[in-house]
């Protein structure tokens, strides 16, 4: 059984990390033609990054943030098996963004049973204006019973919490946090890492309606 680690002190090292070492990828990447989407794979024990990776759909749809991140983590940065953390009870992975069908998959496959992230669907759509996160897992993998639309609109996307991970948004660590001041600075914190992804959106958004060429389908 991993031990626990305290809201607060997860809190810290997921968006020092974002600051200092996702944002940086990111910033470098967006403007020829990749997504704004990128993660990191810390040590449960440290606390600090192992793997930190963002979009790299230039040169395939599918390196995701999260893909490539996984792929550097098995591959380049932990070759060896031996030496390579166990996903399981050694890693913590993080998300800018909540993962779409197929980075949810990739955790799952690779064994991580715990993932964070910062940006909700509802934020890819709505500010960064990708909605296909939500548009893949409703048209893909929402199968209608006999429920009435209404009520297939009201049932999750996905089940955060299952037998192979369990995933929370930093808004939900925040909620953890007792001290109402506490929560107050974090909520303020996230706030401001947030607004620091604006600038990442209009370069993005300049670059797709530039003609920049990636091989995404779905820019």
């Amino acid at each position: 059984m991993a031990t626990p680690i305290s809201s607060a002190s997860l809190l810290r090292a997921l968006l020092e990390t974002l600051e200092q070492s996702i944002y940086p990828l990111t910033r470098a990447g967006v403007s020829s033609g990749s997504k704004v989407f990128g993660a990191a794979i810390l040590s449960r024990d440290t606390l600090k990054p192992l793997t930190v990776a963002t979009n790299n759909e230039r040169a395939s749809p599918l390196l995701h943030g999260e893909i490539n991140c996984i792929q550097q983590f098995f591959t380049v940065d932990f070759p060896d098996p031996a030496a390579r953390p166990d996903p399981r009870t050694g890693c913590v992975f993080f998300a800018t963004h909540e993962p779409c069908s197929l980075c949810l998959s990739g955790i799952t496959w690779a064994g991580f049973t715990e993932f964070y992230y910062l940006f909700t669907y509802e934020d890819s759509r709505d500010l960064f204006s990708i909605p296909y996160d939500i548009d893949i897992l409703e048209q893909v993998f929402r199968v209608k019973g006999e429920e009435t639309e209404e009520q297939v609109q009201r049932r999750p996307l996905y089940n955060r919490t299952n037998k192979f991970f369990t995933a929370r948004s930093l808004q939900d660590l925040v909620g953890d946090i007792e001290d109402e001041a506490e929560r107050q600075r974090w909520t303020d914190k996230i706030a401001e890492v947030k607004a620091s992804y604006n600038e990442l959106g209009q370069i993005y958004q300049e670059a797709k309606t530039s003609g920049v060429q990636t091989s995404s389908v779905w820019k």
